[in-house]
């Protein structure tokens, strides 16, 4: 009788630790991200994942709004698709606790040109285009004023305005154009400041018609990988936003995107 109870007792005991392991093994960790590249960079991580015994579920988005939401409400794990001062602009806005676990990909507004090589040739009254929306005016500006081009007033930050530019040694003039558009604009204008995504879908060259790029550090640049804080110590979310940051996805970036999206780490 002992003897039965004591092979009982060790049958339920593996059992348990099977039932354990296999769910385990069945967890998914789901990652949001919007259609396009940073869903093209999360499939690409979800790879090397399943290659290490981690299961991923990409789930893409149309907007902007749904994968912070998604996050927040526990639907998805992680989500990889924005910069920093998006992430606490929704936090404040929505009384969520969203936090970064780490630099994901680089998305660098850049001064493009088919006319000069260098922002230093650009001629005293050139015509540079900037985007017409606020946000995204700010930030050419911004740009603008590190390439040495202008000068801003103290504290403006990413709300600047040509109203704001307090010093334009080479007398240049300012042309507001839908950002959509700012491509097609570089045969009319000297230069033109234009965000990421639309040098990617214009074929514009970073290396070839760039003449300016964002730093490695400009905040709007740096794409993060967000995670609910309570989950920002769970290992199993740590190993996989170290693949995010793998040589393996530093090659996938060069391969794939050739110079327009970057490795920010």
């Amino acid at each position: 009788m002992k003897s039965l109870c004591a092979s009982f007792i060790l049958i339920l005991g593996l059992t348990l630790t099977l039932v354990g392991c296999s769910e385990s093994q069945d967890k998914v960790i789901k990652v949001g991200a919007t259609v396009g590249p940073h869903a093209q960079v999360v499939e690409a991580v979800a790879k090397q994942a399943k290659a290490e015994g981690i299961a991923v579920e990409v789930v893409e988005f149309s907007d902007y709004i749904s994968p912070n939401a998604g996050l927040a409400d526990g639907s998805l794990d992680l989500n990889s698709y924005q910069h920093q001062p998006f992430l606490d602009n929704y936090n404040q806005n929505n009384g969520s606790q969203l936090v970064s676990m780490g630099r994901s990909i680089l998305m660098r507004m850049g001064i493009y040109s088919d006319r000069v090589e260098h922002v230093d040739a650009l001629p005293n009254g050139a015509q540079i285009a900037i985007p017409n929306d606020p946000t995204n005016a700010g930030r050419a500006l911004l740009l603008l004023q590190e390439a040495g081009l202008i000068t801003l007033a103290d504290s403006v930050g990413f709300k600047a305005t040509l109203q704001d530019i307090t010093a334009n040694p080479k007398q240049l003039e300012f042309v507001e154009v839908e950002a959509a558009q700012l491509p097609r604009s570089l045969q009319d204008v000297d230069a033109a400041a234009i965000t990421m995504n639309y040098v990617m879908s214009s074929g514009l060259s970073p290396s070839e018609q760039g003449i300016f790029l964002e730093s490695k550090n400009a905040p709007l640049a740096v794409m993060v990988v967000a995670a609910r804080e309570e989950d920002k110590d769970n290992p199993d979310l740590q190993r996989l936003v170290a693949l995010f940051q793998s040589q393996q996805t530093r090659d996938f970036l060069e391969k794939t995107f050739k110079g327009t999206i970057e490795p920010a780490f």
